[in-house]
């Protein structure tokens, strides 16, 4: 006999509900996902339509993506009282399915990811990349953030005052370069939408913050020359409150962890009232990437830069929602493209 299905129709939307909210890079949102019901198995596959072959030529930050998408999934089955199951992976023959979720059974205490105020989290977390106030966040919730981050298989590094000029002085010169590079401000643009477009995919033009009259903070310029109106530059905060996530190695499945790492920092951010925006440009260029690693660890690899403080919260950015499309296979399955 078959027993009762945990992958039901109203649990599949409520997963994918909380997956598509993660972050992704230029809100690509390269994931699929495709449900077995036979398995009761979620997987989650990579978009190739839906990547930067200029900015993300290695897919590490696609698979950051994923693993924000993946950490979601997770919160959200526990949310429903059900454990998750996940295997990083799966099936080395098929290189495109970076994740599978199964739904076990019912929670027992030690279960994880724990936190209070995490699943809530997912909807109100946004990037924010306005100024901040200045004020320091304080020391328990960077050390939870930290803790966050150990937990999930990756490292949180916060920086002294010289640490962070430096890693500030790294994500200028890579948005210097990405302006001086117009195949990639080209790429940029293209997911860019304008006002009065209804895309599912890529940043509004009203998504977008602006730029520092101070010239210290280096947040990335999406629109180039584009000819659209732009917030007038603002002062952003004088002393900048940085976090470097990195990993002990660089493999796929690191990355794939590394996304889970950075979504369990950001929504426990969230969850105390604290903002974020990542600084991602450095990562982009493979020497100024080495450059941001830590001197004192040689088996630091650099994965994104959180900036977190106090300040406005972020404006929301558009969602592919999740829709089941039954398709021809053996056995037959349902497939749930969503981004």
């Amino acid at each position: 006999m078959r027993t009762q299905a945990l992958l039901d129709a109203a649990t599949a939307e409520s997963l994918l509900a909380a997956a598509v909210a993660a972050p992704s890079i230029h809100n690509t949102q390269p994931w699929r996902f495709r449900l077995d019901r036979d398995s009761q198995m979620l997987e989650v596959h990579s978009a190739p339509e839906r990547t930067l072959p200029l900015t993300d030529p290695t897919h590490r930050a696609q698979y950051l993506s994923v693993g924000a998408a993946v950490f979601n999934l997770r919160l959200a089955a526990v949310h429903l009282g059900r454990r998750p199951e996940v295997r990083l992976l799966p099936d080395p023959h098929d290189p495109g399915l970076l994740a599978a979720v199964r739904l076990t059974g019912p929670l027992s205490a030690d279960d994880q990811p724990s936190g209070p105020g995490l699943y809530e989290a997912i909807a109100r977390r946004h990037t924010s990349r306005m100024p901040f106030t200045g004020r320091p966040v304080p020391e328990p919730i960077v050390a939870e953030m930290t803790s966050a981050a150990h937990a999930a298989g990756a490292r949180l590094h916060i920086p002294d005052i010289a640490g962070t000029r430096r890693l500030l002085r790294l994500t200028a010169a890579a948005e210097a370069r990405n302006h001086a590079h117009p195949d990639r401000t080209a790429e940029t643009l293209s997911w860019i939408t304008a006002p009065g477009r209804d895309a599912p995919y890529g940043l509004p033009v009203t998504a977008l913050g602006p730029s520092d009259a101070g010239r210290r903070m280096p947040m990335r310029d999406f629109t180039g020359a584009l000819p659209v109106p732009r917030l007038p530059a603002l002062w952003f905060e004088r002393h900048v409150q940085l976090a470097l996530l990195w990993t002990p190695h660089d493999r796929r499945e690191d990355w794939l962890r590394a996304g889970q790492a950075l979504q369990y920092v950001l929504l426990t951010a969230t969850a105390h009232g604290v903002r974020t925006s990542l600084l991602h440009q450095a990562m982009e260029w493979p020497d100024l990437r080495a450059a941001t690693a830590l001197p004192r660890h040689k088996r630091c690899h650099p994965q994104v830069l959180i900036r977190f403080g106090y300040g406005p919260d972020g404006a929301t950015t558009p969602r592919a929602h999740g829709h089941s499309v039954t398709r021809p296979a053996a056995p037959p399955a349902t497939d749930t493209e969503t981004g």
